[in-house]
């Protein structure tokens, strides 16, 4: 490969990085908001393009990565939770409804992304983030508006390198990649206006849709804390994740601004209904990260709406537990013993309560919380080490 390959290939990948995140790549300029047209009607059903034209030409990659994602361990294969998200999706999409097939993804991470040929990931770390239907319908009226606006095969039409956008895509198809058509569906890097555009179309389907408009903003602002916490104030300005976008403060009032008055549809009880079956595995996926300040932050806004949640407060013991400062063993201890008082409150909570009480030398404590994960869950992978505690107490 020659130099200038090689140049254009990486600038092509540096491209893809700053693109993969979905919704969390706003690119709102109060602007062109103000200059965006009045009226808006969605375009009819797209037809497939022909095979020999470049956009048929992506169709058809995109409809092999497909084929490989379906058979990826990482589908999340509850038919319920998919029938939801795609009930949303015809919501806020109309009659393009037909053309579209959703996939939810097991990766603790935000983002939501959508190919050309009707494709569509949610990953799981974006369901555990958001607190109703309307968060969630603006990320998918987002993503929405990138494939009604057509701007994945606008995209490709503009790039001059087109060898280093094939090798780029099959890279990103690779065996093993974090959700590989949500990648390759994002590596074509938008532009500034595409992501303006994107937005602008997603909270008019939002609006449209009945939704509250604000919860945009809401959503946005939410997953900014998080990444301060790690990243500093002005994290907005330097993450890849908002690179070449306007500052977090223009793109939030651009938002409200389009909102409204808000008002309509929250959602809050149809997602926590369809979400119940699967949050304490995504939430033990998020403690995996390891990343624990990030994941305090967001522990911490689901319990000030949650207060008594058994799991959020389990989830927030066990990332103090497993972040093992001094100063964390307190409120850990405090999380645990109020969920352990709780109706519901998850197996694996008892054996985190069991674990700390150990560390604190409080024998007693430790092998009652051991007794009641064992009761629990008998057939933990981990009941021998439990009961090897249990013996070395007694």
């Amino acid at each position: 490969m020659s130099a200038a390959d090689l140049a254009g290939r990486r600038a092509f990948l540096r491209s893809a990085c700053r693109h993969c995140a979905g919704f969390g790549a706003l690119g709102l300029a109060p602007a062109a908001f103000a200059q965006a047209p009045p009226e808006w009607k969605s375009p009819p059903r797209f037809a497939r393009p022909a095979l020999d034209t470049d956009e048929g030409g992506l169709w058809s990659m995109m409809d092999r990565e497909e084929t490989r994602l379906r058979r990826s361990p990482l589908v999340v294969r509850d038919p319920v939770l998919t029938a939801y998200l795609r009930d949303v999706v015809c919501r806020l999409g109309g009659e393009h409804c037909e053309d579209v097939r959703v996939y939810v993804v097991r990766t603790a991470q935000f983002n939501a992304s959508m190919a050309p040929n009707g494709s569509m990931q949610v990953w799981s770390g974006l369901l555990l983030r958001v607190d109703n239907e309307a968060q969630l319908a603006a990320v998918l009226g987002h993503e929405l508006g990138h494939y009604l606006e057509r701007h994945t095969a606008e995209r490709l039409r503009d790039l001059k390198n087109k060898a280093a956008a094939v090798t780029a895509l099959a890279l990103f198809g690779l065996p093993g990649a974090l959700a590989a058509l949500g990648v390759a569906a994002s590596a074509m890097g938008f532009s500034r206006d595409q992501e303006t555009r994107a937005d602008e179309v997603g909270m008019r389907l939002l609006r449209n849709a009945g939704y509250d408009g604000r919860q945009a903003a809401q959503i946005w602002d939410d997953l900014l804390a998080e990444l301060k916490v790690r990243g500093g104030e002005d994290v907005g300005t330097r993450s890849v994740m908002f690179a070449s976008h306007p500052p977090a403060g223009d793109r939030r009032d651009a938002l409200l601004k389009i909102a409204g008055d808000g008002g309509g549809k929250l959602g809050a009880e149809e997602l926590d209904r369809v979400m119940a079956p699967h949050r304490l595995d995504w939430l033990q996926e998020e403690l995996r990260r390891g990343q624990f300040e990030e994941s305090l932050e967001l522990f911490n806004r689901k319990l000030k709406l949650r207060p008594a949640d058994p799991e959020f407060l389990y989830a927030r013991g066990e990332a103090l537990r497993q972040r093992g400062q001094d100063e964390d063993v307190a409120p850990a201890l405090a999380d645990l013993q109020q969920g352990a008082g709780l109706a519901k409150a998850p197996p694996e909570l008892f054996r985190s309560l069991g674990l700390l009480q150990r560390r604190r030398q409080d024998a007693a404590a430790a092998n009652a919380a051991f007794e009641k994960y064992l009761t629990l869950a008998p057939e933990a992978g981990d009941a021998g080490l439990i009961k090897s505690y249990l013996t070395e107490v007694k």
